[in-house]
């Protein structure tokens, strides 16, 4: 049976995405997440899901950097980016980032249709306006993106936790592992993303950080 993940931190979008995705594919189990720390959970537990449709700006997602984190810790999930912001070059760094598809919150059913069907057959999909405006992605954005996936799930996660300023012990405790361990996780992605020390690394994980425009609207 085919999974899909729906996480959006908005009931009513998740509900309403699941009475079309009944309609388009009938036959799947859908699952609900409000949070990144609940899909991190699903995925760990289920590690079988077909699919993850990820709100872009949802909680703990910071962006790309939800994105990042899913395409480095659960690689054989295939994910598709929905979100209201249409950003050209945002497009094309999600991307960029691992995101098979792009779906506008706008989307009508026929694109949510092609949109599945496009990733269910391995392959890129962006409705056709988008398509015609995406800029090409920085050559930054590529070098990041290779470097951040070679890091292996275990380094993801300390590099998360460098990102918020926790110390090498908290990491430990926060993992379950020895802070020896946590040191030599700490010289293996020095090493990967080029960084002299974890204030580096922290940075170069919050450079995938974006702002969402909605909630730009409702705090203006």
């Amino acid at each position: 049976m085919t999974r899909i993940l729906i996480a959006d931190d908005h009931p009513m979008f998740r509900a309403a995405l699941i009475q079309a995705l009944r309609e388009l594919v009938p036959e799947a189990s859908l699952i609900e997440a409000g949070s990144l720390e609940a899909v991190h959970t699903w995925l760990e537990a289920s590690p079988d899901t077909d699919l993850l449709l990820l709100d872009l700006h949802m909680p703990g997602s910071h962006g790309l950097a939800g994105l990042a984190s899913i395409r480095c810790r659960h690689p054989a999930v295939a994910v598709a980016m929905i979100s209201a912001n249409d950003d050209p070059e945002v497009i094309a760094r999600a991307i960029e980032y691992g995101a098979q598809a792009f779906i506008p919150k706008s989307a009508t059913p026929a694109e949510m249709a092609a949109a599945l069907r496009a990733v269910f057959a391995c392959e890129v999909w962006l409705p056709s306006s988008m398509q015609l405006r995406a800029p090409s992605v920085a050559v930054v954005d590529r070098d990041l993106s290779r470097r951040l996936g070679s890091l292996t799930p275990q380094q993801f996660r300390v590099l998360e936790f460098v990102a918020l300023g926790r110390l090498n012990k908290q990491i430990a405790d926060s993992l379950g592992i020895q802070e020896r361990t946590v040191k030599a996780h700490l010289q293996a992605i020095f090493e990967k993303l080029g960084a002299r020390n974890r204030t580096q690394a922290g940075v170069i994980l919050r450079q995938l950080e974006l702002t969402d425009p909605s909630r730009q609207v409702e705090t203006a």
